[in-house]
């Protein structure tokens, strides 16, 4: 662990391990970027006590959020089917500390996952007087870990990003696209980040950073794990592009709508979320149910699914709804980003970030 220094990149708080060559890194078209805390991992790392226990905790002892590591095999999976692929283009981003580096890459290594790269954020640096508030404060530190990984990629990639409602990810996925896309200016950007408590220095280096990368969006979607049971009426202030999640089987229906797995990769996750974590499965329709009614799941996607589901023995072949499905008004190369009747816009063009109405 002693050696973390010199196999990283680091800049101010920011800690990089790549794990592939640069080559690589600029050769995809699109790249996964999970948050690691609450989003893969079920760990606590928003106070002292939690970053310590996340510290000491073992590889083997370390638990997944139910059904990602099979939500990950099945995207995969899905690339390799489709398109060839041999490499799985997914990075990290943790508020951990890189001393945690070589235990995490442990976990990786059991989930039989080779992420490209991942980001640690040097926090043991702020357990002193004056910086224990640093701690807890992420919008500097992962707005810079995104716009630095940014610069490694290709000039046109497409991101598809995790998160949580713990911390302030939707904040921070919309910042970084308005970032990129130049929605914001530079006195806006500074405005808004040193009210959301970032650093001088640290908006400093964000606006270096977005003067060295592509002007436009690389932002394709954004999931937002309801960890701690957010209202999923809040986020709708970030467009549509943004979902909100009650559950990884969420995930997989909305990444099964979009075809980016497949509907057994979709079975897979449904499997691991009875067997290994609990889940019944009248809980995870009810979840489907809910996930119709927010108008998420269209009508194409909902029939294919519904018969699947049937055929599996889930629901009864009477089953319907509890409200009609809502027609795909919009697909483009397979993703559906406009459903008849659904106002909310794709991306707004403006979003309040510094007020929580819902």
């Amino acid at each position: 662990m002693a050696d973390w220094r010199e196999r990283s990149e680091m800049n101010g708080d920011v800690v990089f391990f790549r794990y592939v060559s640069e080559g690589m890194e600029k050769s995809h078209e699109e790249v996964f970027l999970w948050d690691l805390d609450k989003t893969y991992l079920d760990t606590t790392i928003d106070s002292l006590s939690g970053l310590l226990t996340t510290v000491l905790e073992k590889a083997l002892n370390k638990k997944n959020v139910p059904g990602t590591n099979s939500l990950l095999q099945s995207l995969s999976e899905y690339r390799k089917a489709q398109k060839g692929y041999m490499y799985f283009p997914i990075y990290f981003i943790t508020a951990s500390p890189p001393q945690l580096e070589e235990r995490i890459s442990e976990k990786f290594a059991l989930d039989n996952i080779r992420p490209f790269g991942c980001f640690y954020k040097d926090n043991l640096a702020n357990i002193r007087p004056g910086r224990f508030w640093r701690l807890t404060k992420q919008v500097g530190y992962k707005l810079q870990a995104l716009l630095q990984l940014r610069t490694r990629l290709g000039e046109n990639v497409r991101q598809i990003c995790w998160g949580d409602d713990s911390e302030t990810d939707a904040i921070i996925y919309n910042l970084y696209s308005d970032i990129c896309s130049r929605r914001l200016g530079a006195h806006e950007i500074r405005t808004t980040l040193e009210k959301l408590n970032v650093t001088g220095d640290q908006v400093d280096t964000i606006l270096e950073l977005q003067a060295s990368i592509p002007e436009n969006d690389p932002v394709e979607k954004i999931y937002i794990n309801l960890a701690t049971d957010t209202d999923p009426d809040y986020y709708l202030k970030f467009g549509r592009r943004t979902l909100a999640t009650y559950n990884t089987f969420q995930v997989a229906l909305d990444l099964f709508q979009d075809r980016r797995i497949a509907l057994d990769g979709l079975y897979s996750v449904i499997q691991d979320m009875i067997y290994n974590y609990g889940y019944t499965p009248e809980e995870l329709m009810k979840s489907f149910d809910e996930f119709i009614r927010r108008g998420v799941l269209g009508q194409a996607a909902y029939l294919e699914v519904r018969n699947f589901f049937v055929e599996k023995g889930l629901l009864y072949p009477s089953y319907e709804p509890s409200v009609a499905p809502l027609k795909e008004k919009l697909i483009v190369e397979g993703r559906v980003y406009e459903m008849e009747g659904a106002h909310e816009p794709w991306i707004p063009e403006r979003i309040d970030y510094l007020h929580d109405y819902r």
